[in-house]
């Protein structure tokens, strides 16, 4: 059999053999793909080297700026055709077929614009944006997540964060945890905060309601790594892969919800892992109320999220050197929380916090960039 012509793409780019094996499968992430959006409709006429394979195969390697996931995505929704009919998942091509692939624009493609939104802001310069982030608001787009995040909020507020690596956010909240956070409004306002997160010397201090009775003070100096069964959870950890971390607790007051004791406790972290104080106050026995991921499910019901707010936050300011703090208030399901619990909201309350450095261990938190 005499071989055919190259494939012939419309949109100037070159052909690329086809040589992924039939199992080989791109579950990368999409955000580094090319924007569909920013392509024109792709023809292609294939060779005898597709001769047996799965279309989605082939496609894979001729069109590799895309994800073979994506790419299933288009044939599955219509965007694909062969011979002028539309194409069927899995179909196996026979040679001189002629595709055509109307790219379509994913969630990802638009996932670093700028929305309106709502932001409460305790402090803005010319250099820092200090706010209170409400729990429900995720930080940072990622899968499931595209739009609607608070880098979004960010971007329509201040246009000028897009020439801002991540719009300025140097550390993150999980998405159910409320309060204070710090953005750079400036690249090397962004420099400068980093290195505070790296030497320690940013404090952030936490108000957690939790079940049972901790003792009056403690730490815990504990390392933490990956969950080794269940990939979405952090775990207290001695394998290799572990890192440290260290959080001091402080038990501010008691009280019952459901005939049940629960403390209402402060905590101040010398490194900041992915859900550390969770995973630290769990793994001494005394899981936050709300936590459905480490808590006690029959529990979890009784609050709509983990009762913990990031209540303090203080900084050496980038411009002017001083140090600066500021406090978050409680925001009102906590505060009705603890009313609940026959706790008086008022002693939720954090003194403020010296300029002198606290003692500091680790390297850049997890949660952090």
């Amino acid at each position: 059999m005499s071989r055919k012509k190259p494939p012939q793409i419309t949109n100037g780019e070159q052909p690329v053999k086809n040589d992924l094996p039939d199992d080989e499968f791109d579950e990368g992430d999409d955000a580094s793909e090319v924007s569909a959006s920013e392509l024109a409709p792709i023809s292609l006429r294939l060779t005898d080297d597709a001769i047996g394979q799965r279309l989605d195969k082939v496609l894979s390697g001729l069109i590799p700026e895309f994800s073979r996931n994506r790419i299933q995505q288009w044939i599955e929704d219509g965007y694909v055709t062969v011979d002028g009919a539309p194409a069927k998942g899995k179909m196996t091509m026979l040679g001189d077929e002629q595709v055509e692939v109307a790219p379509q624009s994913a969630p990802q493609d638009h996932a670093y614009g700028p929305e309106p939104m709502a932001l409460d802001i305790l402090h803005e310069d010319k250099s820092i944006i200090v706010l209170d982030k409400p729990a429900g608001l995720v930080v940072h787009p990622a899968a499931g997540n595209w739009s609607g995040t608070l880098l979004n909020g960010l971007l329509h507020h201040c246009p000028g964060l897009a020439n801002v690596p991540r719009a300025g956010i140097v550390h993150r909240l999980d998405k159910e945890t409320s309060g204070l956070m710090v953005v750079a409004k400036t690249l090397s306002a962004q420099t400068d905060l980093v290195r505070q997160l790296q030497g320690r010397t940013m404090k952030r201090q936490y108000l957690a309601l939790v079940w049972g009775l901790p003792q009056l003070s403690g730490t815990v100096d504990a390392p933490m790594a990956r969950h080794p069964r269940d990939r979405i959870k952090m775990a207290v950890s001695q394998s290799m892969t572990a890192k440290p971390a260290v959080t001091h607790y402080r038990r501010l007051a008691t009280g019952l919800i459901d005939s049940k004791p629960v403390s209402l406790v402060h905590c101040r972290l010398e490194t900041g892992r992915t859900h550390q104080i969770r995973v630290h106050l769990q793994s001494l026995g005394f899981p936050l109320v709300g936590d459905a991921l480490y808590g006690k499910q029959h529990l979890a019901s009784v609050f709509p999220r983990q009762a913990l707010q990031a209540a303090r936050l203080g900084l050496t300011h980038p411009t002017s050197g001083k140090f600066r703090q500021w406090a978050a208030p409680l925001p009102q399901d906590i505060a009705d929380l603890l009313v609940r619990a026959g706790i008086d909201p008022a002693l939720a309350m954090i003194p403020e916090m010296s300029s002198e450095p606290d003692p500091m261990t680790g390297d850049l938190d997890d949660d952090e960039y």
